[in-house]
């Protein structure tokens, strides 16, 4: 499996306990569907990028840097760092290490 891709199935992981946690605390429907949906993607982008498919990558990555520009405008909005600057730190990680992947790293 490409490295990549683990790091799409690792972010799927966190974007989905995300939303769980955020249902969990403050009964936000919008959290738990955003975070399982997102992570939803993510997956789909994992296993078609190991399965050869040119697009799972560009999902996986586009994803990805949604994600990340959604919580940093959520971060700028609130000034609260959970779960946004986890989310954004977390993305970048993801996001450079896909892409090191794709880059044969």
């Amino acid at each position: 499996m490409p490295t990549g891709a683990l790091y799409a199935i690792a972010y799927a992981a966190l974007s989905a306990i995300g939303g769980l946690i955020g249902y969990a605390q403050a009964r936000s429907q919008v959290s738990l569907i955003s975070g399982l949906v997102s992570a939803a993607l993510l997956l789909l982008g994992a296993w078609l990028w190991q399965a050869g498919s040119a697009g799972g990558a560009g999902m996986a990555m586009g994803v990805t840097v949604a994600l990340v520009i959604v919580f940093i405008r959520r971060w700028m909005q609130t000034r609260k760092a959970m779960p946004a600057l986890i989310m954004i730190v977390a993305g970048v990680l993801a996001f450079i290490g896909m892409s090191v992947s794709l880059l044969g790293g």
